[in-house]
């Protein structure tokens, strides 16, 4: 990535930084990838000389780790979009089905969050609305680390979830949707044109957890763009300014990206708020009885293994969409435990 001309010094410095650590980490990984490789082969020709049967399990464990390291680096050769590198910015929005929803909605954060810990990344939330009894009813966090972006495209959709509701006192099982919008935070200015007679700016108080000044002023910005219906919000910054700045920033981000779209003649675009959040639009499916499954509907990649899913285990997924797209979107597969 080449800085834009309009960039100062400082933003050229920390790019050059920000390349050279990415680098680092590279030949760090094909390192530890060396090294596990050549653990390995010690071990099989000390257990062939001393005819130990009993390294087998050492050698079995070593090989999972040498192949969890060799399937990140190819996954990571699979990231070639424009924006695969930057952070991400998710945004969760519980559909109809009241706290049932909206706690669907706040697994599906935690499961997400898990993930992002799991990969030494940090979230921070821009804005959030909690359901009424329990849960979430919408949320927008940023993913910050490397190729956040690249990884967590894939969770663009409509997520389903199928199980004995807790809030349901007949015990009967029930069906819920969360919408996932996924985008790049951009960095560098968009050349998009954003007029000011096609947006709408609405200040709220915010919601969230936070300082006095946060939970007592109307600095929380929503802007409405009216040619495509997208909503952006933010709440988390410490002033209204701020917290503009940063919507305008994701609208922009959200435009560019549905040009992009519309310039490879695809019918879907990227839109704030999914217009239907139910039956037939789900891209992963997660069944917690009366049998355990986690399906997407995608690439057919499966596991029965929901407990670690939510646990944030979701590289099974996000690998399968990855290839999925790199090979042209083919027929579906199946795929291991998560």
């Amino acid at each position: 990535m080449e800085a834009p001309d309009f960039w100062d010094d400082t933003e050229r410095s920390q790019l050059k930084m920000k390349e050279l650590k990415s680098l680092k980490d590279d030949v760090e990984t094909f390192a530890k990838l060396n090294g596990q490789f050549e653990d390995i082969e010690a071990l099989i020709e000390l257990g062939n000389e001393e005819n130990d049967a009993s390294l087998v399990d050492e050698v079995k464990e070593e090989l999972v780790e040498f192949e969890a390291t060799l399937e990140g680096i190819r996954m990571k050769t699979l990231l070639s979009g424009e924006y695969d590198k930057d952070n991400a910015i998710l945004s969760l929005h519980a559909g109809a089905g009241g706290t049932e929803s909206c706690d669907w909605a706040g697994m599906l954060y935690r499961m997400f969050t898990r993930w992002a810990a799991d990969k030494g990344f940090s979230v921070e939330v821009l804005d959030s609305l909690d359901g009424d009894e329990a849960g979430i009813k919408s949320i927008t966090f940023q993913v910050n680390g490397e190729n956040a972006y690249g990884y967590l495209k894939s969770e663009k959709g409509v997520h389903r979830l199928v199980r004995i509701s807790p809030f349901n006192a007949a015990g009967k099982r029930q069906t819920s949707f969360v919408s996932c919008d996924v985008m790049p935070d951009i960095e560098e200015d968009i050349d998009i044109e954003v007029r000011d007679e096609d947006i709408r700016v609405d200040t709220y108080r915010s919601s969230g957890a936070g300082g006095q000044h946060i939970n007592k002023t109307s600095s929380a910005i929503r802007i409405t763009h009216y040619p495509t219906g997208i909503v952006v919000q933010c709440q988390n910054e410490r002033s209204q300014h701020m917290n503009k700045d940063k919507a305008m920033q994701m609208l922009k981000a959200k435009l560019y990206l549905l040009k992009q779209q519309e310039n490879a003649k695809k019918a879907e675009g990227i839109r704030g708020e999914v217009t239907e959040i139910g039956w037939g639009n789900q891209i992963r499916s997660y069944v917690m009885q009366p049998y355990t499954l986690v399906k997407d509907h995608r690439t057919g990649v499966e596991t029965g293994s929901v407990d670690r899913v939510m646990d944030g285990k979701i590289d099974l997924f996000i690998n399968g969409y990855l290839k999925w797209l790199s090979l042209g979107c083919p027929a579906p597969s199946s795929g291991g435990d998560a």
